[in-house]
């Protein structure tokens, strides 16, 4: 299933549409919030999905029945862009179990990249709901590979894939290649263009580099 929650109209097209733009983009701590906001939002909506059982809940006057979650998600990000996002989802989930996956472009002299995973860190998954979060999904590859090494930490009951931009292209992607998983998308907007550099169009840029500065890459 891929949810677009920028197909209805709701303040998250605020927060994205500041995100776009190239000169609100110059405020660096504008833009993590904008980013931040956003998966405050995303948290939210997923909350909606969890499963709940009902509890009483004391107050100084009495007593109250209330629905709340049975368990809490796992939270995973790619660092560093993911980071920002993240941080919007443990908001919401502050009770939750973080993974942190190393995972980037390594640029090729040709102009091409190939992914480069460093570094995974993470709780057991086995049958527990996964959030894996990354603020682009252009190819698909990043997430897809972030995705399948935390599964050497267990199998998730159920995955949610959080981006805030993705291409149409990289959604096609892992729709074909985690068509036997149990898995959600949920994207902010998709956009239709991915140029041959693997950049979203119009996209937003950077979402790294526009939060955290320009980064030093060593040519292969």
């Amino acid at each position: 299933m891929v949810n677009i929650l920028g197909s209805h109209n709701s303040v998250l097209n605020v927060f994205l549409a500041e995100m776009r733009d190239v000169e609100i983009q110059k405020d660096r701590m504008r833009f993590r919030r904008n980013m931040e906001r956003m998966g405050e939002i995303f948290a939210y909506e997923i909350s909606k999905t969890l499963p709940y059982q009902e509890k009483e809940v004391v107050t100084t006057l009495g007593s109250a029945q209330v629905m709340l979650p049975t368990a809490y998600p796992v939270l995973a990000t790619i660092l560093r862009a993911g980071l920002p996002l993240h941080q919007g989802l443990l908001n919401f989930f502050d009770r939750s179990d973080n993974a942190f996956v190393s995972a980037y472009r390594k640029p090729n002299k040709n102009g091409t990249f190939k992914i480069e995973l460093e570094y995974v860190s993470s709780p057991e998954i086995e049958d527990r709901i996964l959030i894996l979060c990354d603020p682009m999904l252009a190819t698909g590859a990043s997430i897809l590979l972030a995705y399948k090494s935390l599964l050497a930490k267990g199998k998730p009951k159920h995955t949610h894939i959080v981006s805030v931009l993705g291409s149409q292209e990289g959604v096609e992607f892992l729709k074909s290649h985690l068509s036997q998983e149990n898995v959600t998308i949920w994207l902010g907007a998709v956009d239709d263009e991915l140029t041959a550099q693997s950049y979203i169009v119009p996209g937003l840029g950077d979402a790294g580099d526009l939060s955290f500065g320009s980064k030093y890459d060593r040519l292969l």
